[in-house]
């Protein structure tokens, strides 16, 4: 029985290498959902700045009267947060391609 080599891919140059038809772990999988969850409610949660902060609420607060935030466009850039997780998540469980 002759070992076979195993065929590695290499990405960006060679700095990313990996086994070809490997999947994706599945904390890996988990660690996706997580974060990409964690970057869109804290940007819902903080998208105004941290108006109720005891000692600096009062700023926040009147540096937005001053220069009104467009909610339109902060809720855009919530949606291409989600867009963009659902589209690593996807690619994560999906199929290894090769």
């Amino acid at each position: 029985m002759e070992p076979t080599k195993p065929t590695i891919k290499e990405y960006a140059d060679g700095w990313i290498t990996e086994r070809a038809g490997t999947e994706v772990p599945g904390f890996l999988k988990l660690a996706y959902i997580v974060i990409a969850g964690g970057a869109a409610a804290y940007f819902l949660m903080y998208m105004n700045g941290e108006v109720n902060n005891e000692s600096r609420g009062h700023l926040v607060r009147a540096m937005n009267a001053a220069t009104e935030a467009s909610a339109g466009l902060m809720y855009g850039i919530a949606a291409l947060i989600v867009i963009f997780g659902i589209i690593v998540v996807a690619f994560a469980f999906g199929k290894a391609h090769d």
